[in-house]
């Protein structure tokens, strides 16, 4: 393993991650909190420090062609260091003076999950607000992936940054867009960039505050969920809350398919069979979720069918925002929602979850083995969009869902060391894995995970990192076969 790349990397993290502090600054000089002010410039020279250092030692890398270790580590790295002193800012301010209460906050904002111990969110300075919901927006499409658009690149470092994208993009198999990795990332980012404006300006349309605007635009455009209010979206308007609704929904498509749209190729893009599986879920799911909560909804069926739609598209996309307590809702609409919990978003999106591509499939799969079943000798092809399926990609989806599985079993029994209530427990670890943030019970829209232990908090965390991650990127880094020298 060539390690310089690796610590070259992860310093131009700490200093990207540190520049783009500044805006918190700037808001907490306005707003004359000198506390918090001085939080985060400390913060953002103590990460300068030591990313001018560690780029400096690793500057010079062997030309030498990079594997695939090299990229799977950084990216893990990367995760982990990013949330380690993020956090630092809230603690040095004392607004979140737990140190594992922010690295939870931080790692729940950037693997854009919404996850949250602060009991009081409007105690918050804008500054912190600001910082929480822009590492949202910085998580939802990747610091790596913003690195690759930005940074020069050289031959020798090709391979390596295909394998970043890789393994920080969500999904069962990420292709380039273009011929180039960094063209690709450079499109990703143009699109995300302008999806995002122009749901700002939806926003203010509705004669939202231009930080409040920003704040859930960066929340939406992550798929994140963190909000300015305690109430997170039930404050805001139809109108706010039905632009929201739309907007989740759009980020949760894969970019892919905008791409293909930029360049018309509408019937490409209009057959994808993930995309016709994605809407089919959510119109499914807000259907019968309206009828289930008509008979206890004022206002009737348009208001019971925004708030389905509103809770549909913020769960399927693992946003995490929330209109009404759906935990007081009827058990066959909480069953739908904790499926879709499950489900998730497309892949190439920035929302969570198991996807959509996987469930087709996963789909697909089940009906192969039924044939084979029938015609032992027959040979069976999985296509998808009219293409054959790789048996290496059916492979990854069945390793996948064996580990999803297995991980989120362990974490549920380590959590219930709490002694919380067991849909409390359940919904926690599936909120967290998925990357969604409210859960049920004790977890729900109107509750916090503060109540967990320190204990129950680093397994949540690991959850979030996880899940953002599609598992792989982190557990192969703690695995010691991937620091062998000779790999």
């Amino acid at each position: 393993m060539e390690f310089k790349i690796v610590g070259r990397t992860i310093g131009i993290i700490w200093i990207l991650e540190a520049i783009l502090m500044l805006p918190s600054v700037v808001l907490a000089i306005y707003d004359r909190q000198p506390i918090v002010t001085w939080a985060f410039i400390i913060t953002m020279f103590l990460m300068l420090t030591l990313g001018l250092l560690l780029w400096y030692y690793c500057r010079k890398i062997k030309k030498k062609p990079s594997y695939t270790s090299e990229g799977i580590v950084t990216v893990g790295l990367a995760w982990i260091t990013m949330s380690v002193l993020g956090a630092v800012p809230f603690c040095i301010s004392g607004e979140i003076p737990n140190y594992i209460d922010a690295f939870f906050e931080m790692v729940s904002g950037f693997t854009t999950t919404g996850a949250s111990i602060l009991r009081d969110v409007e105690a918050l300075s804008r500054a912190s607000l600001y910082w929480r919901s822009f590492s949202h927006w910085l998580g939802g499409m990747g610091m790596l992936v913003f690195i690759l658009a930005i940074a020069q690149s050289g031959k020798q470092t090709a391979g390596f940054n295909l394998n970043l994208m890789r393994a920080e993009s969500p999904g069962p198999s990420v292709s380039k867009l273009t011929p180039k990795t960094k063209e690709t990332a450079r499109t990703l980012y143009f699109l995300y960039f302008v999806l995002t404006v122009l749901c700002v300006i939806f926003l203010l349309c509705g004669e939202l505050p231009l930080f409040d605007s920003l704040c859930l635009a960066f929340g939406t455009a992550g798929t994140g969920g963190f909000g300015v209010l305690n109430d997170s979206c039930a404050g805001y308007s139809p109108y706010i809350q039905n632009v929201l609704t739309v907007f989740m929904a759009l980020f949760g498509i894969n970019f892919g398919v905008y791409y293909l749209l930029i360049l018309k190729r509408f019937k490409d893009a209009f057959r994808d069979e993930e995309i016709r599986l994605y809407f089919g879920i959510l119109v499914a799911a807000t259907l019968l979720i309206t009828f289930d909560i008509l008979p206890m909804t004022e206002g009737g069926f348009w208001t019971s069918l925004q708030h389905a739609a509103f809770q549909v598209s913020s769960i399927t996309t693992t946003t995490g925002f929330s209109t009404v307590d759906f935990d007081l809702w009827p058990s066959f609409s909480k069953s739908i929602l904790m499926v879709l919990m499950v489900c998730g978003a497309c892949a190439g999106s920035t929302g969570g979850g198991i996807k959509t591509a996987r469930l087709l499939l996963l789909g697909k799969m089940m009906f192969r083995s039924i044939r084979q079943t029938l015609r032992p000798r027959s040979v069976q092809l999985i296509q998808i969009n009219r293409r054959p399926v790789e048996e290496s990609v059916i492979h990854n989806v069945s390793s996948y869902m064996a580990a999803y599985w297995a991980l989120m079993l362990i974490s549920f029994i380590l959590i219930s060391l709490d002694n919380f209530s067991l849909e409390t427990n359940i919904s926690a670890v599936f909120a967290c894995f998925n990357n969604i943030g409210p859960g049920f019970g004790g977890v729900g829209p109107t509750a916090t995970y503060a109540d967990y232990s320190v204990f129950s908090k680093l397994i949540l965390s690991a959850d979030m990192l996880l899940g953002r991650l599609e598992i792989f990127p982190l557990l192969t880094l703690f695995s010691r076969y991937t620091w062998n020298k000779k790999v």
